[in-house]
């Protein structure tokens, strides 16, 4: 049988040259290297992408983690003789952003910079807790004797109560706005009861506990007085501490008012009639007017976000253990 060329071509098992590829096989091939020509540009634009996110992130960081001076220009690395400012806000607690360690690290930054002329707690704060306060109040003393050419000026803005207070009794003067909340020098220790609640409703308490008081407060047991009063002396006592502290700090400049540590809150004006505070500004102005340094230098902590979330879940799960069966004490 014979066979022509065209047909050996074809065949599966001839020997022939290697056919040439069809019109539909060539189109195909064309589509599918064009196709990996575009999904590796696409790799490498998203790869570029994630990159100058990863840039941005860092460098927020490193922004962040710097003094910033915040001066009619904006915002600038501040260098040379500056008033160098911590803020304190909102509740003061450990998983705050009000919180010792972070608010003591900002003012030993601040305290320890060679072009300090001064420095400004700019506190807006209701109060919180009473060691947290207590260990931000005995390092400002620590600081301040440890570099006593260098003034420490605390400046409420909105409120600067109970805790906050305790904070700001450790500074050389305190500053307001005739419109501020100050004072609020007193503790309290809050909580419910549900006995008769679950009476009405049938339910049976059943507690076990190893040592008398270890129940002490227990929101759905009947209230103890033995344990009402003691929990009473424990106020009292951190109700002493924090008197003590305000003497302390504000000295002969309080005036003889029955009413002073009785945990009322005052305004600025009146504060200032009591002794509460020594005059009336801003950071801006006792930058400017005491310290004699216009430009200020933003020595505050700040986190990232992750750091937050992480720090306030592993403090809110230990916060959440401690209040199971009363609140702690705190100063608000």
């Amino acid at each position: 049988i014979m066979t022509t060329d065209s047909d050996s071509n074809h065949s599966p098992g001839g020997t022939g040259p290697t056919p040439e590829p069809s019109k539909w096989e060539r189109d195909l091939l064309g589509r599918l290297v064009l196709a990996t020509l575009v999904e590796q540009r696409r790799t490498r634009r998203w790869g570029i992408f994630f990159k100058s996110l990863l840039f941005i992130y860092l460098f927020a960081l490193l922004f962040l983690a710097l003094p910033h001076t915040m001066g009619e220009g904006g915002l600038s690395i501040g260098k040379g003789r500056h008033t160098a400012l911590i803020d304190l806000n909102g509740v003061i607690a450990a998983d705050s952003e009000a919180n010792a360690d972070d608010i003591i690290d900002g003012l030993r930054a601040a305290f320890e910079d060679s072009g300090t002329a001064g420095v400004i707690l700019r506190i807006n704060s209701p109060g919180g807790s009473p060691v947290q306060a207590s260990q931000i109040n005995d390092a400002i003393r620590s600081l301040r004797k440890q570099h006593p050419a260098i003034p420490l000026y605390a400046v409420v803005t909105d409120i600067c109560a109970s805790g906050g207070y305790y904070v700001a009794v450790a500074a050389d003067k305190i500053y307001a706005d005739k419109a501020s909340m100050v004072g609020s020098i007193g503790v309290l220790m809050d909580g419910f009861g549900f006995v008769d609640a679950m009476n009405k409703l049938g339910v049976e308490r059943r507690l076990y506990t190893a040592g008398a008081h270890k129940g002490m407060l227990d929101p759905f047991s009947p209230r103890n007085p033995d344990d009402v009063k003691y929990a009473q002396s424990m106020l009292d006592n951190i109700h002493a501490q924090f008197i003590n502290a305000v003497k302390q700090g504000r000295g002969a400049r309080l005036k003889n008012d029955p009413n002073l540590f009785s945990g009322m809150v005052w305004t600025g004006e009146q504060g200032l009639a009591l002794g509460l505070i020594d005059g009336f500004g801003s950071a801006d102005s006792v930058a400017r007017n005491v310290i004699g340094a216009k430009e200020i230098v933003d020595y505050t902590p700040h986190l990232d976000m992750f750091q937050r979330m992480a720090q306030r879940f592993g403090a809110s799960m230990l916060a959440g253990l401690m209040h199971t069966w009363f609140d702690a004490p705190h100063l608000r």
